[in-house]
């Protein structure tokens, strides 16, 4: 097998990937820049820098680690209140040495333009443009996709007939089944791969899941059928067996009992399977879908460390590592991999990237509301304690109202959560390269 696609598939997701978060980046970074805030950098990547141009006060580049990016916006923490002394210890250090980093980058006489000075309002805008950012991209891939593509669907059109009445739900309608068996009505009425039904037993038809119910309810009963065939009406008459039918979904596919089998009900065999097409959707379909989508995703996340340990447990025992399993971004690339070698229509892999692009992007939102540093989410909570003290201030008729929230104090909880993501994140590389989800 070529490794080519794998590699090609690889590339394209690491181009989406990285354009989803630049387009992050500069969700936090225009409205930043808009309320006064000095940005200093925009970053595509970590580690070392790869290119970078200066344009204006900021500089522009991208560094080598593909895994995220940054912009730097001067004065993210205030300065220790008048009269504070540095304190001793592991983590008071850590403290004062973040807070004076922050200071520092804030030039003499621009203490204006120092994110800590902004109000909670813009602040809030500020830190949720980047997530925000995110929401969109996903909601505009599955607009494209569900608009444009569509989702599948069943028609009414024959694409393929039934040699005989199988002998029960279980068995096939061709080949060695079919000895001794009658002969499926579809074909014996005179249906052909490509006709279209529109009518059955004089009820027009306006979609698969009517049309069963039409023949179930005609087993057994000669019944007029109608179908368009090369743009004419043509009508045939067809008997629909009674027998033992399997129960089937909105997508045509057979509803499967506890222990893997068939569900049936007894109903009419006429003897075809119905075209599978793809139904563009309407516009109203999209911020559902996508509802949907972050609800899903919120839920994996708020889960995470359950998910976490089953994906440990399912790589390392002899336990099957679910179809739904948490992955990192080498499990995701590899997936990537994997559908540009499909032997799929590249109309039909483009939408697939897209949809895993626009998972992605909702993941992305969702992750980075969690409610804690470095998360934007962590910033947006700080901004709403801040805004809440001087509300509370202005209600009690206070002379003075509080001053910036001080973020610096916040340092040890964001050194610890990123330990935990990085931990979190080696766990999974981990389980993606022993025990990969396959989509093949």
């Amino acid at each position: 097998m070529s490794i080519v696609p794998h590699i090609v598939g690889v590339l394209v997701l690491l181009v989406g990937v990285l354009v989803s978060v630049g387009l992050h980046e500069l969700g936090h970074m225009i409205p930043a820049k808009k309320f006064g805030v000095r940005v200093s950098q925009y970053m595509v990547g970590f580690g070392p820098t790869l290119w970078s141009r200066t344009k204006g006060e900021t500089e522009y580049g991208i560094k080598a680690i593909p895994l995220g990016g940054f912009v730097r916006l001067v004065g993210m923490m205030p300065p220790a209140p008048e009269g504070t002394k540095r304190k001793k210890g592991f983590w008071n250090e850590l403290v004062a040495d973040a807070r004076d980093a922050s200071v520092a980058e804030v030039r003499p006489g621009e203490e204006h333009r120092a994110f800590y000075n902004l109000s909670t309002p813009k602040k809030l805008v500020v830190m949720f443009g980047g997530p925000f950012m995110n929401l969109v991209i996903a909601t505009f891939l599955m607009a494209i996709i569900l608009i444009g593509y569509g989702l599948p669907a069943v028609s009414t059109t024959v694409a393929q007939l039934s040699d005989c009445v199988p002998a029960s739900a279980t068995s096939s309608a061709t080949g060695d089944d079919c000895e001794g068996q009658p002969a499926a009505p579809a074909a014996a009425a005179g249906l052909q791969p490509g006709d279209e039904v529109v009518s059955f037993g004089g009820t027009e038809v306006t979609g698969w899941q009517q049309l069963v119910g039409l023949i179930n309810a005609s087993a057994g009963r000669e019944s007029d059928v109608v179908v368009l065939r090369d743009g004419e009406r043509v009508t045939l008459e067809v008997t629909p067996a009674e027998t033992e039918r399997p129960v089937v979904d909105e997508q045509g596919a057979a509803v499967l009992a506890a222990d893997g089998t068939p569900v049936t009900e007894p109903g009419g065999f006429v003897g075809f399977s119905p075209l599978q097409v793809r139904e563009p959707q309407p516009l109203s379909r999209v911020l559902p879908e996508v509802g949907n989508m972050t609800w899903q995703t919120a839920t994996m996340v708020a889960t995470l460390p359950v998910r976490v340990a089953e994906a440990a447990t399912q790589a390392f025992t002899a336990e099957e590592r679910s179809q739904d399993s948490v992955q990192s971004m080498v499990g995701v690339a590899r997936i990537s991999g994997e559908i540009m070698a499909l032997d799929e229509a590249i109309l039909d892999r483009v939408m697939i990237y897209l949809s895993l692009l626009a998972s992605l992007n909702i993941a992305l939102f969702v992750f980075n509301l969690i409610p804690l540093l470095p998360l934007d989410g962590g910033h947006l909570v700080n901004a709403l304690y801040e805004g809440g003290k001087r509300t509370v201030a202005r209600v009690r008729g206070a002379a003075v109202l509080p001053g910036p929230a001080d973020v610096a104090r916040m340092t040890p909880v964001a050194y610890v959560v990123f330990l935990i993501l990085l931990g979190v994140g080696g766990v999974l590389i981990v389980a993606d390269l022993v025990d990969p989800v396959r989509i093949t």
